[in-house]
């Protein structure tokens, strides 16, 4: 099945789970589930029965690779999708921290997959983590994609396998897939090579029930050809990678369905 099959046959099961009550609400929840996105340059996994918002997805990615936790740099972007979490401006050592400066360390994650890939493609330990047990509490929300483990296949291709404990179906799995598949084509750029398969491994896998209603519009829809993807620009470091920096072409969507964000 194509990553949009996966993902609608995901939020079909979901959608009929037993509901449980949770901090933020009911949930309908399973627990263990797998997406394969293939190809990722030339199927680039963008949902097509629904409007996914790209700007969002890379300012977000673009955000974390600097290793900031400023919303307020988000917010004047356009993108205010961490205002629910964070009233003020400072998140807390959330996912780009630990991505540059883990534990505040000074220790720089995508530094080192960027150095083993060129030095060491084989290596089993090219991998970069968000979850930092001494300062969960610190963070504005701990991570719910916690880890990335890059691997270059025999095509010469950077794989990528992400492994995310928490998963909101309807908003959060669409943004997750398409930010997955962008840092593994910037990666993969930084390194001189293209990308190849983005899997993704889900663990708590719910669906709000105040987004049954949405996901059943969803769930009616067609599915058109998936887009496809490039790097424009490539940064060696990531530390400087705009918005711009990959270019998505012929995505044709079946417009935005619209769910509060819980």
């Amino acid at each position: 099945m194509t990553y949009e099959q996966q993902y609608l046959e995901l939020l079909r099961r979901v959608r009929t789970a037993p509901l449980r009550s949770t901090r933020n609400g009911d949930v309908h929840s399973f627990f263990g589930a797998r997406i394969e996105c293939l190809d990722v340059p030339n199927a680039f996994p963008l949902l097509t029965s629904k409007r996914v918002w790209m700007k969002g997805v890379m300012e977000e990615l673009a955000w974390f690779l600097r290793g900031s936790t400023n919303v307020q740099e988000l917010r004047d972007a356009g993108v205010r999708i961490w205002d629910v979490n964070v009233p003020g401006t400072d998140a807390g050592p959330i996912y780009g921290y630990q991505w540059r400066n883990f534990g505040g360390s000074g220790y720089d994650q995508v530094a080192e997959v960027i150095r083993l890939l060129k030095e060491n493609p084989t290596s089993r330990r090219i991998f970069l983590s968000a979850w930092c047990p001494p300062q969960l509490s610190e963070m504005a929300l701990p991570p719910c994609h916690v880890s990335y483990q890059f691997y270059v296949d025999e095509q010469d291709r950077v794989c990528c396998q992400t492994y995310q404990r928490s998963v909101d179906v309807f908003l959060g799995l669409p943004f997750n897939m398409a930010s997955a598949a962008a840092l593994t084509m910037l990666v993969a750029a930084s390194t001189g090579r293209q990308a190849g398969d983005v899997y993704l491994c889900l663990g708590d896998v719910h669906l709000y029930a105040n987004h049954e209603e949405a996901a059943d519009v969803q769930m009616a829809r067609n599915i058109s050809t998936p887009p496809r993807a490039a790097v424009t620009r490539v940064s060696e470091d990531l530390m400087d990678v705009q918005r711009s920096d990959l270019r998505v072409e012929g995505y044709v969507h079946a417009g935005r369905i619209a769910a509060p964000l819980s």
